[in-house]
C-alpha cells in the first residue's frame, strides 16, 4: 500500500513503541511504501528532532528517524489550488498523497482526520491503517 505518514505518526514511531512504531515495522517488512515531499519530510525531521531532544528516549531514536527518511520515496507535490485545510501545513500531506497516488494519509491530526476522503484519498488513524493491512 502506498501511504503518506504525518509527522506526528513518525514522531510516535521513532520515540515510542505503540501504533506509530508498528507503522514503521510495516514499512520495514515492505507491507507499505511511504512517500513524502520536501516539505513533509522537512516538517517530519524538525518535529521529530525536537521531540528526541526533549524526551531523550532510551533507544536509538535518531537512527529510526534517519531510517525512515532514507526509505521514504520523494515526490513532487501535486497542485491543490486553493488552501484546503485550516492549517496550511496539512495541505502538504494531501499534495504528497495525490502525487504518490497513495491510498491513504496516516495521522493523529484532527484537522486532517476531519477531511475524511479528500480527492478520494482516505485519511486514517494509525490503528485503522494497521487493521487495513491485516485485511
Amino acid at each position: 500500500m502506498r501511504v503518506v505518514f504525518d509527522a506526528n505518526v513518525i514522531a510516535a514511531g521513532v520515540c515510542w513503541h505503540g501504533e506509530g512504531y508498528l507503522c514503521l515495522v510495516k514499512l520495514a517488512r515492505r507491507q507499505a511504501t511511504a512517500f513524502g515531499t520536501v516539505e513533509t519530510l522537512e516538517e517530519t525531521r524538525e518535529t521529530v528532532t525536537r521531540l528526541i531532544r526533549s524526551k531523550q528516549p532510551g533507544h536509538n531514536a535518531a537512527g529510526r528517524l534517519n531510517w525512515y527518511l532514507e526509505h521514504c520515496h520523494l515526490v513532487e507535490p501535486a497542485p491543490l489550488g486553493k488552501q484546503r485545510s485550516r492549517d496550511a501545513d496539512d495541505d502538504h500531506y494531501l499534495a504528497a498523497a495525490l502525487a504518490a497516488q497513495a491510498g491513504c494519509v496516516v495521522t493523529y491530526d484532527q484537522d486532517l482526520l476531519a477531511w475524511q476522503k479528500p480527492f478520494g484519498i482516505v485519511i486514517l488513524r494509525p490503528s485503522l491503517f494497521l487493521k487495513r493491512l491485516l485485511a
